[in-house]
């Protein structure tokens, strides 16, 4: 399983996803990265910042898909 696909399950479980959460599911470092894949692929990622533990940090979290 890629890191990518660890991460499109936490998304579709609902989780939203911040670099320290990234880093225990997938053991990437690099989030913002994954996330950008993910979204060439299609996959409607909603981005914004967050505060954790006194830090702003990027979340990612499944937005809704499109019918069409």
């Amino acid at each position: 399983m890629t890191q990518n696909d660890r991460l499109m399950e936490a998304l579709l479980a609902g989780q939203t996803l911040t670099p320290l959460s990234a880093l225990q599911i997938a053991g990437t470092l690099r989030l913002s990265e994954r996330a950008r894949e993910l979204i060439r692929e299609g996959v409607p990622i909603i981005k914004e910042r967050v505060q954790v533990g006194g830090k702003v940090v990027m979340s990612y979290k499944l937005g809704g898909f499109a019918h069409g």
